[in-house]
């Protein structure tokens, strides 16, 4: 699935329909008592984020979604049976927050039952223009699945002759990358089923983020600052002069100015065999994750001159099989520091990578805002991301990735507005697929195509000389 914006994500015209959750669901969720399941400390750290942006005066989108195609004609019925069944099989998707305590400054939990969610359809009406489309899309986007708001999830149909295209828009909170990678099959299953008035062949109810939350929580509550992970992570904060640390280049951003505006950047960086070749010359040393972090240190190293890369490597929290097939956020973080001044070439950087990688991945497992609010620092986010990211995902085994082209699948990521730099490299069926959200100046739009043609070039330089990494 590659990932996108929902303007490169080849939006058509057509009948536009919309579902939300219906008013008997919102009205069954007012009056619920409270859920003793805290919220994850990522999900309030997010919701909090997003609160502060707001109150400083802006409006910040952070919304994940998914696009796919269903073969028409499209039984709407049919497919919101689906949608909804979807929906009441991930508990995190019918359970929400909000501010109580005695200030309105404590996030507690609701959660609904499954019987009590259904949808609710609305027609939007004919749109023969897809740019008009695409913005009426994103506008219901922004404002639906939204933070600071409940129900902060929507769904919607562009109908056709020929079929139908889905698009699903959730607040970051309830959905990671990897939970949006598995809509297209599950939903594809659920619809096929309810045309042939079957019984979809995988279960109903999966593992509950919810669950996770409580368990996360509960294990993070658990250490003090004098905890190893707090002091490793507060050794690397000072080397990053007391910072989370950012893209190690010059994004043309002034000190202390205002939240700019993003960019976004998608194309591929090779096709299957270069990604195999890629896989090969890497997997002495880790695979092609540690491959893409070495390449990556090197050419911010020739860009920036930075001695030393510094950057925080997302992993996910799936730890155990239970919640693989859950939707939730199972993202955390793991600091790496990778010296590259003197550094003779990609294997060497690939060394120091994979041992940083084995050294600090554990660090990965304890939620960074429980780190942060230990170390007694004032890290007040002033942007929806704390620092850049460069993350790799190899999606091919996720089921259905192999109808992925056929469905015209997308990941779709907001851009708004931010200060750092967020590179997602996907591994699919077609070969290495890069998206990346960058800050909107002509500084960062340069250095980011260089990064991007340099990476290009490492990948494709292993391919071409025939070399593997023993070699």
């Amino acid at each position: 699935m590659r990932i996108t914006d929902i303007q490169r994500c080849e939006v058509r015209p057509g009948r536009l329909v919309e579902w939300t959750l219906s008013p008997a669901t919102v009205a069954a969720a007012t009056a619920l008592p409270e859920d003793s399941r805290p919220p994850a400390y990522i999900q309030e750290s997010h919701i909090r984020t997003a609160r502060r942006v707001r109150e400083d005066g802006l409006f910040v989108p952070t919304w994940l979604g998914t696009a796919f195609d269903l073969p028409g004609p499209v039984d709407l019925d049919v497919l919101q049976e689906a949608l909804r069944a979807w929906t009441v099989r991930h508990e995190t998707l019918r359970s929400g927050f909000r501010w109580a305590g005695d200030t309105g400054d404590e996030l507690r939990r609701f959660t609904l039952d499954a019987a009590d969610v259904s949808l609710h359809r609305e027609d939007a009406g004919d749109f023969p223009d897809a740019d008009e489309l695409v913005w009426h899309l994103q506008g219901r986007f922004d404002s639906v699945a939204d933070a600071l708001r409940w129900p902060n999830l929507i769904y919607t149909a562009v109908v056709r002759d020929d079929g139908v295209s889905v698009y699903m828009a959730f607040d970051h909170s309830n959905v990671d990358a990897y939970s949006l990678h598995r809509v297209p099959a599950e939903v594809h299953e659920l619809y096929a089923a309810g045309l042939a008035g079957a019984a979809p062949d995988s279960p109903g109810p999966v593992a509950s983020y919810v669950d996770f939350c409580q368990i996360e929580r509960a294990d993070a509550d658990g250490i003090d600052a004098r905890h190893t992970i707090v002091e490793r992570w507060r050794d690397f904060i000072r080397r990053c002069d007391g910072m989370l640390p950012g893209f190690p280049v010059d994004l043309g951003l002034a000190p202390g100015g205002p939240l700019p505006r993003q960019r976004m950047l998608c194309e591929a960086l090779a096709d299957a065999d270069g990604a195999a070749a890629f896989e090969a010359y890497c997997r002495p040393y880790g695979g092609s994750q540690v491959g893409l972090l070495a390449a990556t240190a090197l050419i911010v190293h020739e860009l920036g001159g930075q001695p030393v890369y510094r950057t925080v490597v997302p992993f996910h929290t799936r730890v155990k099989s239970r919640w693989s097939d859950s939707v939730g956020w199972y993202v955390g973080g793991a600091p790496i520091e990778v010296p590259v001044d003197g550094t003779t070439g990609l294997r060497e950087a690939m060394r120091a990578v994979r041992d940083e990688l084995r050294a600090s991945r554990p660090l990965s497992r304890m939620p960074l805002a429980r780190v942060l609010s230990l170390l007694g620092a004032d890290f007040r986010p002033t942007s929806p991301d704390l620092y850049s990211i460069v993350s790799y995902c190899d999606t091919r085994s996720i089921p259905g990735a192999g109808l992925w082209a056929e469905q015209r699948a997308h990941g779709l990521i907001r851009v708004s507005y931010g200060d750092q730099v967020c590179v997602w490299v996907n591994r699919l069926h077609e070969g290495l697929w890069l998206a990346s959200r960058y800050p909107d100046t002509d500084v960062a739009a340069k250095n980011l195509r260089l990064y991007v043609e340099r990476l290009r070039d490492h990948i494709a330089s292993v391919q071409h000389s025939g070399l593997t990494a023993a070699s």
